[in-house]
């Protein structure tokens, strides 16, 4: 009975992976995208008091949406390497809790718009760009989703809004901060900024 069941086993792990690299870049989008009008929508998550739960969702959706190493790598482009290991770390965790602040503080502004999903099509290889567009009244927002795949997942790590790309306008911030600044000096400024965030 043993021997039957380590081959039953690894028959299972071999479907649940043969399913996870089903999922295409744009599931994994519709059902993170679902996911974050799911809350926003939330009848129990209406009145301000429930505000910390809200963002709480919001944050774990995040989590398993972005690839925030990547998206700092890519942020800091060759200014990634003049940081040491430990300050590397720091700023993944400090440029995650910038995003977040500033992509919570938008998406509690929804007011019911409608998004309609596009096309996916490949930057590369294990890349790729998704298209959304989200639609109030007669105005449409643009918005392309850039995700790579790793161990059979899709995860953000750059998105651009009206032709604007998150990466692209941070590192240019953070280019003009480091020709004047040491990394350090540029991390203190950050943690000032994340220390006042208001919880």
């Amino acid at each position: 009975m043993r021997k039957l069941m380590v081959p039953l086993g690894l028959l299972l792990l071999l479907l649940v992976a043969a399913q996870a690299r089903a999922d295409s870049a744009l599931d994994t989008v519709k059902s993170r995208v679902n996911q974050v009008l799911g809350v926003l929508g939330d009848p129990a998550l209406k009145a301000d008091s429930a505000k910390p739960a809200k963002v709480k969702q919001l944050r774990a959706i995040f989590d398993k949406t972005f690839d925030f190493v990547e998206l700092s790598r890519a942020t800091l482009s060759r200014n990634w390497d003049k940081l040491k290991p430990e300050q590397q770390k720091d700023f993944v965790v400090l440029y995650r809790a910038i995003l977040e602040k500033v992509y919570v503080d938008m998406l509690l502004l929804y007011k019911d718009q409608q998004v309609v999903f596009g096309r996916e099509r490949a930057l590369g290889e294990n890349r790729v760009e998704v298209d959304i567009k989200v639609v109030s009244g007669s105005t449409e927002t643009p918005i392309q989703f850039r995700l790579v795949s790793k161990s059979a997942e899709w995860w953000v790590y750059d998105f651009v809004v009206e032709n604007i790309s998150i990466v692209s306008s941070y590192r240019s911030q953070f280019g003009r901060l480091l020709t004047k600044e040491s990394p350090e000096e540029m991390l203190d400024g950050l943690r000032k900024q994340v220390g006042g965030f208001s919880q």
